[in-house]
């Protein structure tokens, strides 16, 4: 029997603190509004994080939630520091002052546990990409991360806040499995509201793969199976079908963000032509998730259902 999920504002969000590393750069200030985005629908704590040896830094230089929510038509505008209190977001500022930025943060992460981490890419001409942070944060951290590059699609605006997430596609394999992704893109599906749109399972190998799918109303999942270097296939594909979102499931063996280093990783995470959220199978946020989405009313088996033999 299939029953029907819970609505949307039923949904307890597992992500309860997000960590975004900045240097100020518009790219970084594209990703701060998906980390705003998310702390505000979870309720959580986000972290803003910002490695310097520039003495002249200080906190202005940080993008303002409250103006940023005020744009959005949550705030009023001028709104009091209070206010973010009031929506159920805590927002601290955080200043570094050593020359490794990837150190920092991790310093920073190994104190104080995090959800998400989201992370700017395709920083070109900003000190953050010659010294590549954003890779070996997400690989170290070992936690879920969201990479959301400078340009190309994005699935929040900047301006106005709204979300507009439609297409969405998770390269799935053996290894890792893929229930994290698709249990994170399920999850995300209901928190945002997005009333329709599809999910693609990419498979690239020359095997059928079975995976269980969530039921979620509005939208639909299909399967496709695809020969070719696996990096290409993710890469063309997410571009052939104006892709909003990829969701990946990583892990410390064979997770692409670990197995296939230099020139493979830097295609996938600086090449993505929209947002990347990859999520190590062992992470907190995976179990989270699975802990919480682990309901019978949710799984439904892409493949045929078994006959069952005759009752004498």
């Amino acid at each position: 029997m299939v029953t029907t999920p819970p609505a949307a504002e039923e949904i307890v969000p597992v992500i309860r603190h997000v960590v975004h590393p900045s240097d100020f750069s518009e790219a970084s200030r594209r990703a701060f509004a998906y980390a705003l985005k998310t702390a505000l629908i979870a309720k959580g704590k986000l972290s803003l994080i910002h490695e310097t040896e520039d003495e002249q830094r200080d906190w202005s230089d940080f993008p303002g939630a409250e103006e940023t929510l005020a744009r959005w038509g949550i705030l009023p505008a001028g709104s009091p520091a209070q206010a973010l209190n009031d929506l159920g977001i805590d927002v601290e500022k955080i200043i570094g002052t050593g020359s490794d930025p990837v150190a920092g943060v991790l310093t920073y992460l190994q104190q104080n546990a995090a959800d998400l981490i989201v992370l700017a890419t395709h920083q070109h001409g900003s000190n953050w990409l010659r010294k590549s942070v954003a890779e070996p944060v997400a690989r170290k951290s070992g936690e879920m991360t969201l990479f959301v590059p400078a340009t190309g699609r994005g699935f929040i605006s900047e301006e106005d806040g709204t979300v507009s997430l439609r297409r969405i596609l998770i390269p799935v394999a053996e290894t890792p499995s893929p229930q994290p992704a698709i249990l994170a893109t399920a999850r995300l599906i209901r928190q945002l509201k997005c009333e329709e749109g599809h999910v693609t399972l990419l498979h690239v190998g020359e095997e059928e793969l079975e995976v269980e799918t969530p039921r979620v109303t509005g939208w639909g999942w299909r399967q496709f199976r695809k020969s070719g270097n696996v990096i290409d296939v993710i890469l063309e594909t997410a571009q052939s079908q104006e892709t909003d979102l990829i969701v990946m499931s990583t892990d410390g063996r064979n997770g692409f963000l670990d197995a296939l280093r230099g020139s493979h990783s830097e295609r996938v995470v600086r090449h993505t032509p929209c947002p990347l959220l990859a999520i190590p199978e062992l992470s907190t946020g995976a179990k989270e998730m699975t802990k919480a989405e682990k309901k019978d009313w949710y799984r439904e088996k892409q493949k045929p259902a078994r006959k069952r033999a005759p009752t004498k």
